[in-house]
């Protein structure tokens, strides 16, 4: 698990994606309902469903991977990738937008990932500007509220929620499959990181968590942004967590304690073994959550 996470992070400085080795990253297909599949490498968890109608992708990680994602799809379906989706605009799961595109695949997203994907963006979190992504990666067809694809004898539902982990997250649900792909709204297992330079709010991020959990079942599987396929009973734990330290660092900052202050009064401590055991260390998730409040 904090490999995962320190993984999802490469984008954090701007020198890490040179310096990683994508050669000794392994890609790796699991079997989450039929059809339905998640791909783990490095950066987000990838959705991948198969069929009569053709491949189609949530996500594609990072640009160096684009032959081994291919190939782990290969293992599973000749089939070329017709559509890409992705659920938000970060680089660990849009990396590999452009070579998708060449190969022929259609790249779909809300409107704020083209916006944010077409301009330089700065990540205040770490102090770093993030290039404008060349035309090949933008998303060729984007959506304000929702889009459904008829597809592979399933109904696709992707919707967008408010800001959340960024203000473009969408939500892929598989209605006859009962598998939803949740992006980086979700972070199986650890604190989120909420990217407040991009619009992201925790409000949004628990709302989005309320929204998959009053449109699924028990038997419900849920592909993370990060971290292992989950059941409806750990979103609500991540739901449930996320709460309570909302409302703890809302009540300091109620109090008139300044962000410096609020992170010193500690108010993750009791669930930061766990939670904080990632690449999201309580300390900065308080600071995120401070500046996300009202």
């Amino acid at each position: 698990m904090k490999a995962g996470f320190a993984a999802v992070f490469v984008l954090a400085a701007a020198p890490a994606l040179a310096q990683q080795d994508f050669s000794k990253v392994e890609v790796k297909a699991e079997k989450v309902a039929e059809g339905v599949y998640m791909l783990t490498g490095a950066g987000g968890n990838i959705g991948l469903s198969v069929g009569r109608s053709g491949t189609y992708v949530i996500d594609d990680q990072y640009a160096p991977l684009t032959d081994k994602i291919l190939a782990a799809i290969r293992v599973i379906t000749p089939d070329p990738v017709r559509f890409v989706v992705n659920t938000h605009w970060h680089g660990d799961h849009t990396g590999g937008n452009e070579n998708m595109g060449k190969a022929g695949a259609l790249l779909v997203a809300h409107e704020n990932v083209r916006k944010r994907m077409s301009t330089e963006q700065f990540m205040a979190a770490f102090g770093r500007k993030t290039p404008p992504s060349p035309e090949g990666a933008l998303p060729v067809v984007t959506f304000t509220d929702a889009v459904t694809f008829h597809w592979n004898g399933d109904e696709i539902r992707v919707y967008h929620v408010p800001p959340a982990h960024t203000d473009g997250d969408a939500i892929v649900h598989f209605a006859k499959a009962d598998v939803v792909h949740m992006g980086d709204t979700f972070f199986n297992g650890g604190y989120p990181f909420v990217d407040t330079s991009s619009g992201g709010r925790v409000d949004g991020v628990i709302g989005a968590a309320e929204r998959v959990l009053a449109g699924i079942g028990e038997k419900t599987r849920i592909i993370p942004g990060h971290g292992p396929v989950a059941t409806k009973a750990d979103l609500q734990v991540y739901r449930d967590v996320l709460r309570t330290m909302r409302d703890r660092i809302a009540k300091l900052k109620a109090e008139g304690k300044t962000r410096e202050q609020a992170i010193a009064a500690k108010p993750t401590a009791d669930h930061d073994a766990k939670w904080g055991a990632g690449f999201m260390k309580g300390d900065t998730f308080t600071g995120l959550v401070y500046d996300s409040l009202p």
